[in-house]
């Protein structure tokens, strides 16, 4: 149980104010998927613009990350490649993938907050290159990482410039579902030939994330289904059940990597969060599944590195090849917290559940605030564990009011909006681990880490105000 630190966890019922719709949601059968439509949508694209515009804070902190980015100018040449290698192969060469990505993405979206065309144009010659030339990814395991990451992130950049009278959308489409999209299905599918628990929750989450992106940028519905049905009950440990196996009676909902280490936990609720944002902005309501688990999967992890005492419930997985070598490896306690490491997640998940939700969670509000403002990548060190989120999320998911969002559609057995039911936020009586505290994981990968400022003394505060506060960037792991 949780020590008391003076800090209110969130939790309890409360009224959820139901948003105005400005669109219909888009996942009954039939529907056309919603262009843009990936974690930013047209409204979201015109919030910034017109708060930027205006000298809004904290957009206009939000946006001054953006621009002083070296990825977000007009002059970045694009490096593509015939063949991108992660974690074997010659030459290792994803760098140059994931930094034109985040150049493209970045240059998209400073051109949708200031209208000026030559940050479009530079973001469209990005894409058009790495279409025109990727026929493959390769390397160790790692090239599912690739594939599901740089996958995701490829789609969110061009879907900022899918109307772009000089994007090749087409090329861009069969890149994704003919290099990114298949490693990340069949990864989901087989484990790279492993046991199904042989890897930590954000392997599966990159490629659950690559799959959805992939699905809604190509217009693919049979692939949003694919991925919904997989974070809802998918036998990996990215499925939300899996990430998340034990919710305790304070309703905070114990993440299962924070018994590997920090920065894969912040990893895994930073792609665990962006699945959420792209389903709902196509309709789709996997944030508050499940009673809202993730909600509570994500206070616990903003609690802990918050610095908080948390509860974890010991588990032993299994790990290795199917029919070849396999062993045992046991948690048995949460990891420990570094207070300078962060990922720029905590605006997008923060602003979801307090603004357009209006559910208190104050652990979030205050990881929030002392991410402030986010940046992007480039802004956390060189490696490719700060390039893992795409990030700015100051800029991009900061709302003023309830309203500002389109209605999703409602969870399974979740009220419909309007009906006057109020979804609960609150305790949920279940201190025992789900059936999925069974599965069984494997440690891989590693992580650096350096300092940056902490903010201190900020108030948690109920529903969700950000209290924004400009910080040193770090460094975060890798997968």
């Amino acid at each position: 149980m949780l020590k008391a630190t003076g800090i209110g966890i969130g939790t309890g019922a409360t009224a959820l104010a139901t948003p105005t719709a400005l669109a219909a949601p888009a996942d009954a059968a039939g529907a056309p998927l919603v262009h843009p439509g990936l974690l930013h949508t047209r409204a979201d694209l015109d919030r910034m613009a017109a708060k930027v515009k205006a000298g809004a804070r904290p957009y206009t902190a939000g946006f001054a990350e953006l621009t002083a980015n070296r990825h977000a100018q007009s002059g970045w040449r694009p490096n593509p490649q015939a063949v991108v290698y992660r974690g074997s192969g010659t030459p290792e060469n994803y760098a140059a993938l994931y930094n034109d990505i985040h150049a493209a993405y970045q240059n998209a979206l400073r051109h949708h907050v200031s209208g000026e065309e030559a940050y479009a144009d530079t973001a469209v010659a990005i894409l058009n290159a790495w279409s025109g030339k990727l026929t493959r990814l390769e390397g160790s395991a790692d090239r599912f990482l690739a594939a599901g990451l740089y996958g995701y992130q490829f789609a969110n950049a061009a879907e900022l410039v899918r109307d772009h009278g000089d994007f090749d959308l087409e090329r861009a489409r069969e890149l994704l579902l003919n290099v990114f999209h298949p490693l990340s299905d069949s990864f989901l599918s087989h484990h790279n030939n492993a046991v199904v628990t042989n890897y930590w929750p954000n392997w599966d989450l990159a490629a659950l994330a690559c799959v959805l992106a992939t699905g809604i940028f190509c217009d693919e519905r049979a692939l949003v289904e694919r991925a919904v049905e997989y974070f809802k009950h998918g036998d990996g440990m990215g499925s939300v059940e899996h990430a998340i196996p034990v919710v305790h009676e304070d309703g905070l909902g114990e993440w299962v990597e924070a018994g590997r280490d920090q920065g894969h936990a912040l990893l895994g609720v930073g792609l665990m969060g962006t699945v959420c944002e792209m389903a709902w902005n196509q309709g789709i309501d996997l944030y508050g599944y499940d009673d809202s688990r993730f909600l509570k999967g994500a206070q616990y992890v903003a609690r802990w590195s918050l610095g908080g005492d948390v509860p974890y419930t010991a588990n032993t997985r299994k790990k290795g090849a199917i029919g070849g070598w396999s062993g045992t490896e046991t948690a048995s306690e949460v990891a420990g917290v570094d207070p300078g490491m962060t990922r720029p997640i905590w605006a997008m998940i923060a602003n979801h559940y307090t603004r357009r939700r209006g559910l208190p969670a104050s652990y979030l509000t205050r990881a929030a605030a002392k991410a402030a403002p986010e940046g992007g990548g480039g802004d956390y060190g060189p490696n490719s564990g700060g390039f893992d989120q795409l990030g700015f999320g100051t800029l991009a998911f900061t709302r003023d009011k309830v309203t500002d969002s389109v209605t999703p559609a409602p969870a399974p057995g979740s009220p419909a909006p309007g009906s006057g039911a109020r979804p609960q936020a609150g305790v949920t009586s279940m201190a025992s681990p789900s059936p999925a505290s069974a599965r069984d994981l494997a440690a891989t990968g590693s992580e650096e880490v350096v300092g940056w400022a902490a903010a201190a003394g900020i108030t948690a505060v109920a529903g969700g105000v950000l209290l924004l506060r400009r910080r040193d960037r770090g460094r975060s792991g890798t997968e």
